[in-house]
């Protein structure tokens, strides 16, 4: 890559993790009004709204790994989600990490097993919040 490549490319991927955390904020509210009657939708929309958090702070650190993999891949996995989310604990703080497993438990239980109920979910939502509302600070400067 030439200089002016590299910095069209840190550009888009600027731009990119910018949509993905007005893409978490959107999962997040959604996911809160459904918190009350939808537990399992709910589940849902917070986990993406985790997963699109991720993502965006994985671009914004640009922790190459992940990235590669997923654009190899074209999509991202499980596994790749984890590491990343690992990778931004060390640099935000380790509560990263145990609201990326609140974010993990909505998906498997809330989601996909459907054995959550909407006092569950919502005991998980400041978790998931924090994510988004720490990502939009760092990615977007506010």
């Amino acid at each position: 890559l030439m200089l002016g490549e590299r910095r069209s490319t840190a550009r888009m991927s600027a731009a990119e993790a910018r949509e993905r955390v007005e893409l978490a904020l959107r999962y997040l509210e959604e996911g809160r009004a459904l918190a009350d009657r939808d537990p399992v939708q709910a589940s849902e929309k917070l986990y993406r709204a985790a997963e699109e958090a991720v993502k965006a702070l994985a671009l914004h650190y640009n922790l190459r790994g992940a990235l590669e993999k997923a654009e190899r891949r074209g999509r991202w996995t499980f596994e790749e989600l984890e590491k990343a989310a690992r990778a931004i604990a060390r640099r935000v703080g380790e509560w990263f990490i145990a609201a990326w497993d609140a974010a993990s438990y909505l998906l498997v239980l809330g989601a996909q097993e459907a054995k959550l109920d909407s006092e569950s979910v919502k005991a998980r939502l400041p978790s998931i919040e924090r994510m988004i509302v720490e990502a939009r600070r760092i990615v977007c400067g506010g």
